[in-house]
């Protein structure tokens, strides 16, 4: 039970943290509906088993070019996925969200942007990993209660929001629409600038130990 609310707590906490797979959840929904919001928001469920799977083999081993590479990948991203939604919200329309576009493109988006980001690494290596590691060595329900925990609040919270958003596109203008898409931007543009910041920290002090 220990590990449970362990895993809640911690999964509350990252679902509601404000960050790009999140700002996306929001601009896909208002942009394409419920159903956009949903794909992007189960991302961690597709993406997070090859982050679990490294951080609890060689967590400890792996160099601290890794972080940096990590954080400079992700804001590239992020900065390209600032500079699409601006480029599109002056022109952009609530009548006309529902594009033509394949559903897996809303997932891909955001398995991509969950990837890159240096967050779920950096959590699983220092936090997460050896919570698991405990929690299977007491007991294998115990971690199989943890994963559930963290991953059914991290997940629901986010599908919570695009539930939300889904419901006030109904009472939306097209003029607030753009608004809010160019706010998601500018969002995201700040977390690009956090991502270099970390980047250009975690290499200052990888240089420091060289």
């Amino acid at each position: 039970m220990n590990y449970l609310l362990s895993g809640i707590t911690l999964g509350f906490a990252a679902g509601i943290s404000p960050g790009p797979l999140m700002t996306l959840v929001i601009t896909r929904t208002l942009e394409r509906g419920l159903g956009a919001g949903l794909r992007v928001a189960i991302a961690p469920l597709l993406t997070d088993l090859p982050i679990i799977v490294l951080s609890l083999l060689v967590f400890a081993a792996l160099p601290p070019a890794f972080e940096i590479a990590l954080s400079l990948g992700g804001a590239l991203f992020v900065l390209y996925l600032a500079w699409e939604i601006a480029r599109t919200a002056q022109y952009a329309r609530l009548t006309a969200a529902h594009t033509p576009q394949a559903a897996s493109a809303d997932l891909w988006r955001g398995i991509v942007v969950n990837f890159l980001s240096p967050h779920p690494w950096l959590f699983w290596m220092g936090v997460a990993a050896p919570i698991l590691t405990s929690a299977w060595q007491n007991n294998p329900w115990s971690g199989a209660g943890f994963l559930i925990g963290f991953y059914g609040l991290l997940v629901g919270t986010k599908v919570l929001v695009a539930i939300a958003m889904a419901g006030s596109r109904r009472i939306l203008t097209d003029q607030w629409y753009r608004r809010l898409l160019l706010a998601s931007a500018l969002l995201l543009l700040g977390f690009s600038l956090r991502l270099f910041w970390e980047a250009i920290g975690a290499l200052m002090r990888y240089n420091t130990l060289l």
